[in-house]
């Protein structure tokens, strides 16, 4: 009997090592290869020619010269004059090529690219997979999203199929087509790594992230599913040598494509707004505004005469949900707006005071250049307060730098103890509230402070050069 069972162990091990030094099988890895030859010929190249003439004439504020002659008296001149300075002569033939990747949208010649791709062009040249070469006209282009279509005058082109991407699923296999470092067509592959990433820089693309090797010369280019559609346009990568480093970003394909409507149908492209400057959520934050976890957008400002200011939103709400929609993060929130109607209501669900309630809101939409203007003037100290901090007065002058609407609020003069550094208070930070009561003055707020129970979380919001801010403040003992 136990030797039955040793026969037993010994064999399932045999069994075993045999299972695993099997090779890989081929059919158990997805086969790009029609997929690659049934859309390369919908990629194209593209390369842009800028006078560079013009970036040196306007570097230095000088008038552009055009045709100067050669061996003419100016042209003599200006070699001199330029060489006994230290600058370079412009070149009598400038051009400055970028190259980039685009694919063609419908037979009749039009095609998407990113926006950075043929920004400053002076002339667009599109090089189709069979080397026929076309100049390209802007249709209409949108640097929010990094979005622009082009057209070239050609008839019966082979036209990608377009997808959604909201059928992603995280470690799916997608593939690239574009022209890295200028090699035409290459084609590299990989997963998706995350959807609806917001990146810094880029407040209304939620982003699909994924490890597809992208380089220089791929911007543009089509992202492919295994179903041969076109689920986003390559954009752009993280990395900290410039090359290809695991982290890609695409532009979801939706939207790339609403962009392309509105650029085609009126040239421009219009985009919600609610008018609120927002933050994330952190723990601190949360347990200040009565949140079992961190969750929502947190509002810092209601912009005057915006729609928000209009529905009643008011600083200190934390935006829960928008049009039904859940908000985990603040970033979430700019791309739903974004995509809004405008002149259309939307149904707001907000934290205020504890309490949960629905607003409406008429959306506006969003205008060209949406800045706050933010300053840091501040006059002499005149009071310390047990959360470590010396703080001032409020004057005009500062009032009218940081637009505020009445003389409320303290200036930071100096962080002093451990309590206000550790949230974050910095010098030059204007508190406007804390726990949503509105600062008014000095005696005010130091009355507020010493009210404040010991070893609770507050939350205050200041306004500071990066703009409004909600900062989580633990009160000392004492």
């Amino acid at each position: 009997m136990r030797m039955n069972l040793l026969m037993t162990k010994l064999l399932t091990v045999v069994l075993l090592s045999l299972i695993f030094a099997l090779p890989l099988q081929a059919g158990s890895l997805p086969d790009f290869t029609v997929l690659a030859e049934q859309n390369a010929a919908s990629v194209v190249n593209i390369s842009t020619r800028q006078n560079s003439n013009k970036q040196q004439m306007r570097q230095f504020n000088m008038p552009e010269f055009n045709d100067i002659p050669e061996g003419g008296p100016l042209g003599d001149l200006m070699r001199k004059f330029f060489g006994e300075h230290g600058f370079q002569m412009p070149e009598e033939n400038p051009q400055k090529r970028s190259l980039g990747s685009g694919f063609i949208t419908s037979d009749d010649g039009y095609i998407l690219t990113n926006y950075h791709v043929v920004d400053g062009a002076d002339q667009i040249i599109v090089r189709m997979n069979d080397r026929r070469e076309f100049v390209a006209d802007v249709i209409g282009k949108d640097e929010r999203s990094d979005i622009a279509l082009i057209k070239i005058d050609a008839e019966g082109l082979p036209a990608v199929k377009i997808g959604d991407s909201k059928n992603l699923k995280v470690g799916e296999w997608v593939l690239a087509i574009g022209s890295p470092f200028g090699f035409d067509h290459s084609v590299t592959a990989g997963i998706v790594s995350a959807k609806g990433r917001n990146l810094p820089s880029e407040n209304y693309v939620p982003f699909i992230q994924t490890d597809v090797a992208i380089n220089p010369g791929n911007s543009g280019g089509p992202l492919f599913s295994l179903d041969g559609e076109v689920v986003g346009i390559n954009s752009q990568i993280y990395s900290r040598s410039g090359g290809f480093m695991g982290l890609s970003f695409a532009i979801p394909i939706e939207m790339a494509m609403d962009v392309a409507d509105q650029l085609k149908a009126r040239g421009r492209v219009s985009r919600g707004w609610l008018g609120v400057l927002i933050q994330d959520m952190n723990t601190d934050l949360a347990e200040s505004f009565g949140l079992d976890r961190p969750r929502g957008a947190l509002v810092a400002r209601v912009l005057p005469n915006s729609p928000s200011e209009s529905a009643g939103l008011q600083v200190g709400d934390v935006i829960l949900e928008f049009n039904g929609t859940k908000i985990h993060t603040s970033s979430e929130l700019p791309p739903l707006v974004g995509r809004s109607n405008v002149d259309e209501p939307a149904k707001v669900k907000i934290l205020r005071n504890g309490k949960e309630r629905t607003v409406k809101v008429n959306i506006g939409e969003l205008p060209p250049e949406d800045a706050v203007q933010l300053a840091g003037t501040h006059p002499p100290k005149v009071s310390e307060n047990r959360l470590g901090m010396m703080v001032s007065e409020v004057n005009e002058q500062i009032r009218k730098k940081y637009q505020l609407s009445s003389r409320r609020g303290v200036v930071v003069e100096s962080v002093t103890g451990q309590a206000a550094r550790e949230a974050g208070i910095q010098q030059g930070d204007i508190i406007l509230s804390m726990n949503n009561i509105g600062v008014e003055d000095v005696p005010q707020f130091n009355k507020l402070v010493s009210e404040l129970p010991a070893d609770k979380t507050v939350a205050l919001l200041v306004h500071r050069n990066t703009g409004p801010i909600f900062l989580a403040l633990r009160v000392p003992e004492g």
